[in-house]
């Protein structure tokens, strides 16, 4: 082109950005000669697209600073980083941007930040949001319930959806019955489950797809109903995708079922060859049975194929806003010889309160000293302790964590709740844990 105008420059940043490659939308956007607000928020949303949140929120700052006009999609992005990210800190910052700039009644601003606030463990900033806005939509009402869900509050999303459905202007869709779905799962509640699965075709006339397929799998899985859980995916008129089968594998690992884990496992090895997580999860499933032969068959078929788990990984928001990372095992905080020397006085702390390390959230076999040694590594841990060294007790430490979190950590959490009088939110791949004197918002179920 001879002539390249911003519109044109843009293009090529929303392309990359589009593609997933960040690093050529960002060299083109340095080359850009005119930087308006369409191509400041490109950069903005092509970050928190691709998982980069930090990024979102660096560029997100410097068009503010710079006084480059902020609109609706800009701030969906920015909200999107944070809700990705759980920072409360920035999450209160960019909710201020908005009023600021006049999108405090936006339906689709106000949806964004219901669900920021609620990924970002504060669901109590999120109902307030939710019950300040003026106008509602299905988005809105969704995401209300889905935030309700990942905390456990069952009782309140169902109560919710009742709400919703009341009103005339409202209807449900596919999320908002994934939503629905997966309060139950996280509670356990099997009738409700089957109730709302079978209301969402005959009332509403929505046809499942394979993520409410899923949300039934993790539900009747998780109460120990591998079986019907197992005869569910069998019995769909559609092909069920990875997550169905993850689902059940999810399950299998819980419950122990290594026949129908080994199954679920086949069909995951064809639909996501490189999905690491599958053959992990399998292992450890055939692990906890003591079957080290085909553990030893499973990890051949990982090397073979060239994979490598990925690493826990958890953040830390201190108070200053900065967010810390810690992954398992991590030597590379500037502080660990004090996180690692406190560690150690909590667990002699711990162990005179009664707290056993649940040595069998370690599947390696290894010696039960060896096991004790990576369970104190555990990224959740070391956050944790930092939290405790920068903040002290009577305080609420929060932590987003990568992977689910083992029995072991959850146990320590419990107590470290009850012994230092601190609240701790742990925010992992499933779902939110508020600890609490002693106790989990999961109540053990998760």
């Amino acid at each position: 082109m001879v002539v390249k105008d911003v519109i044109s420059w843009t293009s090529i940043v929303v392309a990359y950005s589009r593609s997933g490659n960040m690093g050529s939308a960002e060299e083109v956007f340095a080359q850009c000669p005119v930087k308006d607000m369409v191509a400041w928020t490109a950069m903005v949303t092509g970050y928190a697209q691709n998982s980069m949140p930090m990024k979102a929120l660096e560029v997100f700052e410097r068009m503010a600073a710079l006084g480059v006009g902020i609109d609706e999609v800009s701030l969906t992005g920015a909200i999107s980083a944070c809700a990705q990210l759980g920072a409360v800190r920035r999450a209160a910052w960019v909710q201020e941007i908005a009023e600021r700039n006049g999108f405090g009644s936006n339906v689709v601003v106000g949806s964004g930040l219901v669900d920021m606030f609620a990924k970002c463990g504060l669901i109590d900033e999120a109902r307030n949001v939710f019950y300040g806005m003026q106008e509602k939509n299905v988005y809105t009402y969704s995401s209300m319930i889905v935030g309700l869900a990942a905390h456990g509050r069952a009782t309140e999303a169902i109560a919710l959806f009742k709400d919703m459905v009341r009103r005339a202007d409202v209807v449900p869709n596919h999320v908002t019955f994934i939503g629905l779905l997966t309060a139950c799962s996280h509670a356990g509640m099997v009738r409700d489950g089957r109730f709302y699965f079978a209301q969402m075709k005959d009332k509403y006339g929505i046809l499942p797809s394979p993520d409410h397929y899923t949300c039934m799998v993790d539900l009747l899985g998780r109460a120990g109903l591998v079986d019907e859980a197992f005869d569910l995916v069998r019995s769909m008129s559609i092909e069920p995708h990875g997550g169905v089968w993850g689902a059940l594998l999810g399950a299998c690992r819980i419950h122990g079922n290594t026949e129908v884990a080994k199954v679920a496992a086949e069909h995951l090895f064809k639909l996501e060859p490189e999905g690491i997580g599958n053959y992990v999860l399998l292992s450890n499933t055939l692990a906890s049975a003591g079957k080290w032969d085909e553990v030893s068959k499973v990890r051949k078929l990982m090397r073979s194929r060239r994979l490598k788990k990925d690493p826990a990984v958890s953040w830390f928001e201190g108070r200053d806003g900065l967010v810390h990372q810690f992954f398992a095992g991590d030597n590379s905080h500037p502080r660990t010889n004090e996180i690692k020397k406190t560690l150690l006085e909590l667990v002699t702390k711990l162990k005179h309160a009664g707290y056993l390390p649940i040595l069998s959230s370690i599947v390696y076999d290894v010696s039960d000293g060896e096991k004790e040694r990576l369970l104190m590594g555990h990224s959740e841990k070391l956050a944790l302790l930092f939290g405790l060294l920068t903040l002290g007790s009577r305080c609420t430490i929060r932590i987003v964590k990568n992977l689910r979190i083992c029995e072991d950590c959850h146990l320590f959490m419990r107590l470290v709740s009850r012994v230092e009088h601190v609240e701790i939110i742990v925010r992992d791949n499933m779902r939110f844990h508020h600890f609490r004197d002693g106790e989990c918002s999961c109540g053990g179920f998760w």
